[in-house]
């Protein structure tokens, strides 16, 4: 779950970043869920996971990149 964190704040790239977010979610929500949470880890892999996943990749495609890097 560490590894994942800070992986996803070390990339440059934002996808990647994202990518690395929505895997730590997913290890968030199997941890629950491996706990007897499963409401909560279900909640988590829907929320963190998906939805806001898809709001981050569709945020990316809707910005322009002003400085060449």
């Amino acid at each position: 779950l560490l590894a994942a964190g800070a992986w996803a704040l070390q990339v440059k790239d934002l996808l990647t970043a994202v990518v690395g977010l929505t895997v730590f979610s997913l290890i968030s929500a199997a941890l629950y869920i491996s706990m007897g949470a499963v409401d909560v880890g279900f909640t988590e892999a829907v929320v963190g996971a998906g939805v806001t996943g898809i709001l981050f990749i569709a945020a990316i495609f809707q910005t322009t990149r002003k400085s060449i890097d």
